[in-house]
This record gives structure tokens, sequence and C-alpha cells, in this order.
């Protein structure tokens, strides 16, 4: 890749590149190119795919399950439909307030 291939692909995708960066973007991508490059060199036995499709065999669930020390609403107190419903935490800023959501926390009914 080029200095012109990374700022096609960065107009592209609408993102603006400093252009002390740019050097060092290209040098990253090349490196992964060359890294893809190798992957596909790789050889790989026809039936990968099949055994991959399959599957691992899973084991017969015959244990009974775990019964809680504490009831389930200690560790959350608001529920929905079988859900725990949280407060966004503060590093999400106001995330879900495009959508209608209070992004600050649950109400006791469980509505966002």
């Amino acid at each position: 890749m080029t200095n012109e291939d990374v700022l096609h692909v960065a107009q592209l995708a609408r993102l603006t590149i400093d252009e002390t960066r740019l050097p060092g973007l290209v040098a990253e991508l090349n490196g992964i190119l060359r890294h893809i490059d190798a992957l596909q060199q790789a050889a790989i036995p026809a039936d990968v795919g099949e055994r991959a499709l399959a599957g691992m065999p899973l084991r017969a669930d015959d244990e009974p399950p775990v019964v809680l020390q504490r009831a389930r609403e200690a560790f959350a107190p608001v529920t929905r439909d079988g859900f725990f419903l949280v407060p966004r935490l503060a590093t999400h800023g106001e995330a879900g307030a495009s959508a209608g959501a209070s992004a600050d926390a649950v109400d006791a009914e469980g509505d966002a």
C-alpha cells in the first residue's frame, strides 16, 4: 500500500488522517497484508472445513444446576424478562441517549 492508497481508503471511510501518522499507518497496513499473504500460502488439509462444521462433541448435561447462595435479585434488584437491568457505566456517557434511553440509571420498574 502507498500513502495515496491509505488516503483514498480514509476518504472512502470519511476519516481524517494526520499527515504525521501516514507513514506509520502505511507500514502497519503493509505488515497486515504480508501476514495475510503468509496465511494464504499455508497448506491446509482439504477436510478442515468439514471438521470445523461438524464441531466438537458435547458432553451430556447430567449434572443438576448449582443452587445460588443468594437470590438473583440480591445481585441486581431490577429485572425484566429474566434479565438483570443495571445502570449505564459513567464511562459510556450518553451512548443510549439518542435512542431515548436514560444514560444514568434504570428506574424501579425496570424501564430504561
